[in-house]
């Protein structure tokens, strides 16, 4: 049985203990890389599209798109492989990729003309526009609440070290002040910190939801959720007669045969 839930949560990819799991740690690198890998993803892709329709008229544009397309969807397999490497998922197996049949004898630009396949394009580019867009919020949604569970856990760290060096009582006007509460300095950083610990697990609880979301967004389940016999397996496929049909030129076996003996 606890094989058969380390077998699901591995294949649904879903972080459990979160302070102490190094998925979870994998995911905050992840998403603040995503926000430098998402400008150089959009820019990559908007100065290949734009440059290949300009230079259409001298016919060097033509290539030049289909690189770019070629581009693209190495950039989209490459995001897929790094989440399921850090959520660990396992590896597709069925391909998706398109069929890339090339016959012996054509050029490069032939065969990049017959592997191109225009929604497989237009899904990757907007993917990686989509990409870019989430980087960003992701990468602000990230560090303002894990900012703030580290804030809190630092307080006291922080208020001991201007008391001690330039007399600055950041606590002088706290929130206990207004309600006239007399705490000591003492309690107030057990609550801070208290406060501080359950903030930043709620944080890393929000980072991992964002790695799932990210997760569907990039379609990296899409091989599971569509598994499909290829069709050179459905050629060879041997056929199976119907259980009513039987050869005419076989006799059946366990049929009754005439009794009779020779005299």
């Amino acid at each position: 049985m606890k094989a058969i839930e380390a077998t699901n949560s591995e294949r649904t990819g879903k972080v459990k203990w979160v302070l102490f799991n190094p998925k979870t740690y994998a995911t905050i690198l992840y998403l603040l890389l995503s926000l430098p890998l998402g400008i150089i993803y959009f820019t990559v892709a908007v100065t290949g599209l734009v440059l290949s329709i300009g230079l259409t008229p001298i016919f060097i544009g033509i290539p030049l798109f289909f690189g770019v397309a070629k581009l693209l969807n190495g950039i989209v397999l490459f995001e897929q492989g790094m989440i399921r490497q850090i959520l660990g998922l396992p590896a597709p197996s069925v391909s998706y990729s398109y069929h890339q049949q090339t016959e012996a004898g054509q050029n490069w630009l032939k065969r990049m003309v017959s592997g191109f396949d225009g929604a497989l394009f237009i899904r990757n580019l907007l993917l990686v526009f989509l990409r870019f867009v989430t980087g960003i919020v992701f990468f602000v949604i990230m560090v303002t609440v894990i900012s703030l569970g580290l804030g809190l856990i630092a307080l006291p760290v922080v208020h001991i070290i201007l008391m001690n060096e330039i007399q600055l009582d950041i606590l002088e006007k706290s929130l206990f002040s207004y309600f006239h509460i007399d705490w000591t300095y003492n309690q107030q950083y057990l609550l801070y910190v208290g406060v501080g610990l359950v903030l930043f697990w709620v944080a890393l609880r929000i980072v991992n939801g964002l790695m799932q979301i990210q997760r569907r967004i990039m379609y990296v389940d899409e091989p599971y959720q569509r598994p499909s016999v290829s069709m050179e397996t459905q050629i060879h496929e041997p056929f199976q007669p119907p259980y009513d049909e039987y050869p005419e030129d076989q006799p059946a076996q366990g049929m009754m045969q005439p009794a009779y003996r020779e005299l």
